[in-house]
């Protein structure tokens, strides 16, 4: 059952088993950032929530963040994103957004940033008045996937230090799985141990997920769960 906690008058986080996803209202509009994993349902979710129409924007396509993509007919997300969520059964029509991209709820200007690496069409928003980057997966301290398909940690890390420019904009991360808010230090701590991962210093133990073997690479402040490194 999804629990409704309220951030603010017009922010809310709904935590669903272990991902949590976000309605902001403005003056005209709300929006839905990701429709959770467990939550066809999301849609009715946020209209009891508020009066506003509601439009849904995806951070990305991995299965957790989709469950209520079909009570909408249209959403926002990165085109590059399509195929992930073709992939995994999504339905309807793509809005496509692209990085610097501005939706507008009536006051409250939200701004798209593309950061390609989590999933090939990954996307933070800023929360520009309020000062609040909502990061899907990317940016959190817990287990940060990165294996199978779909995964390019260079990428990755190219994205987390274009975020790393950006902290002048933003006092406040909202993640999608995790301890909720983190804060933009953690970036740079989520750079140096990617970087780690990259250049084989980093010491990992394999371990289980769904039935596929990977490696976690855990540090103080997150894990990242990646390949098995292939024997040289």
């Amino acid at each position: 059952m999804a629990e409704i906690i309220q951030i603010n008058d017009t922010t809310w986080r709904i935590e669903d088993n272990g991902v949590r996803f976000f309605l902001l209202a403005g003056t005209e509009k709300a929006l839905l950032i990701d429709s959770g994993m467990n939550t066809p349902n999301a849609k009715e979710i946020a209209e009891s929530i508020t009066k506003l129409p509601v439009m849904l924007l995806n951070t990305h396509a991995d299965p957790d963040h989709i469950s209520g993509n079909g009570g909408f007919d249209c959403f926002y997300m990165h085109p590059d994103e399509e195929g992930v969520y073709r992939a995994h059964g999504g339905s309807g029509s793509i809005l496509p957004v692209k990085d610097d991209d501005i939706i507008d709820l009536g006051n409250r200007p939200l701004k798209i940033i593309f950061i390609p690496g989590h999933t090939p069409g990954s996307i933070a928003v800023l929360d520009i008045n309020n000062r609040v980057l909502i990061s899907g997966d990317s940016v959190q301290d817990g287990n940060i996937f990165m294996f199978k398909e779909h995964r390019n940690m260079p990428l990755y890390v190219e994205s987390l230090k274009k975020l790393s420019r950006l902290t002048d904009a933003f006092d406040t991360i909202y993640p999608s799985h995790g301890s909720f808010p983190v804060y933009p230090e953690l970036i740079a701590s989520l750079i140096e141990g990617a970087e780690q991962i990259l250049d084989g210093t980093a010491k990992g133990k394999a371990v289980d997920m769904f039935g596929t073997p990977v490696m976690l690479y855990k540090f103080p402040y997150a894990g990242f769960l990646c390949d098995i490194p292939e024997s040289k």
